[in-house]
């Protein structure tokens, strides 16, 4: 299955969380974040547990890849 992919490489906190946010309302199975920060690594990561979805973080060169299902 390929999940919808947000991308909020370039936006500070909480722009990120916001976005997983909005994107999970549209696709509730799931979606792929790719952040370029550990902060917004973390905070989408917390989110994302804290409604209920598993969250895997893979690297991508300079990237964090965070793919959040149920």
């Amino acid at each position: 299955m390929r999940l919808n992919q947000v991308d909020t490489r370039g936006k500070s906190c909480p722009e990120p969380v916001l976005l997983t946010k909005k994107a999970l309302q549209q696709h509730p199975e799931g979606v792929s974040v790719i952040a370029d920060n550990t902060t917004a690594r973390d905070n989408i990561t917390r989110f994302a547990r804290n409604a209920g979805y598993t969250v895997e973080v893979t690297r991508s060169g300079a990237d964090y890849i965070l793919t959040l299902t149920r």
